[in-house]
């Protein structure tokens, strides 16, 4: 908790709290955005009083400022320099291959209320039948990957379900007894 002393005019501790709370529901420049609103509303655009005050630190409130002032947001390199491409930017001829082939293996929905399509093909398949197209090792992913880009691809992997039949009725049972009757008659007619 913050000491009194430094306690902006007209700023409760419970209401530090809860610029504090809002601040963490929010991420990147959204965040900083809020916290430079902040900052100048109640400690006269000062990094090091918003450290003391809110806890926030002094770069991330100096970089929010920066953006408001400027009206330039400021991008993280994280996105660029982490992570690996995925397999469908890495290998663009073979994604629109196994687009052919699970689409030749799939189904539309039964119901017809989604646009979900469900595929017979399995991972396994996929690759082998890539495999048949000329592709080599080096260019395919392995089979767990596969079953994700298949699924990326808007490709469920599920048995293909088939049209379910309709729920037994009540009345059912008294149908099948009156068309038994009606067929035993005409039988004993003709002795």
């Amino acid at each position: 908790m913050s000491d009194n002393r430094f306690l902006p005019r007209g700023l409760a501790e419970e209401q530090i709290t809860d610029i504090r709370l809002a601040a963490s529901k929010m991420t990147g420049s959204v965040r900083r955005g809020f916290m430079a609103e902040m900052i100048l509303k109640y400690c006269d655009g000062r990094s090091r009083k918003a450290e003391t005050v809110f806890g926030w630190s002094k770069y991330t409130v100096a970089t929010g400022l920066g953006e408001k002032r400027t009206e330039i947001t400021c991008l993280g390199a994280q996105s660029a320099c982490s992570g690996s491409i995925r397999w469908e930017e890495r290998e663009p001829e073979a994604a629109v291959v196994l687009r052919l082939i699970a689409e030749s293996h799939s189904q539309q929905d039964p119901t017809f209320n989604s646009a979900v399509t469900y595929t017979r093909l399995t991972a396994g398949a996929a690759l082998k039948a890539l495999k048949e197209k000329g592709f080599t090792e080096d260019q395919l992913p392995s089979l767990s990957s596969m079953s994700m880009i298949l699924n990326r691809m808007g490709f469920r992997l599920r048995k293909v379900v088939k049209a379910k039949p309709l729920k037994k009725i009540k009345e059912t049972d008294a149908i099948f007894d009156n068309i038994k009757k009606k067929m035993i008659r005409p039988k004993m007619m003709k002795k």
